[in-house]
């Protein structure tokens, strides 16, 4: 018999204050050294055996092989298999619910437009 476990995860959202202390252009160029972080170099792209071997350095060297598909599915837009720049920076954006809420989203529209 299978148990379920319910787990409760605290999540801070430091994006936006993070675009606050460094803009939005700086907050953009921080993304992009995360994605290259986690890239696969030859691709540029981050792929599963990229994020997969790339994920220790993250504190997540105990993630299994679903939670990292699972991750790249979510991000996946085009059906590659693999994230882009632009697949990688749209589901930070989407997994910040203080980037999405109207003063995040207006702060980065007028300083940088990006959404």
């Amino acid at each position: 018999m299978e148990m379920m476990v319910d787990v409760a995860v605290d999540f801070e959202d430091y994006f936006p204050s993070m675009v606050q202390r460094m803009g939005a252009e700086g907050f953009i160029m921080e993304l992009c050294d995360g994605f290259r972080l986690l890239m696969d170099v030859e691709r540029g792209l981050i792929t599963f055996e990229s994020l997969k071997k790339n994920s220790a350095m993250l504190g997540l060297s105990d993630m299994r092989d679903d939670e990292i598909a699972c991750m790249l599915s979510e991000g996946d837009l085009d059906g590659d298999g693999a994230l882009s720049q632009l697949e990688f920076c749209i589901l930070m954006f989407r997994l910040s619910p203080g980037l999405m809420d109207d003063n995040g989203s207006n702060q980065l529209v007028e300083e940088y437009d990006v959404i």
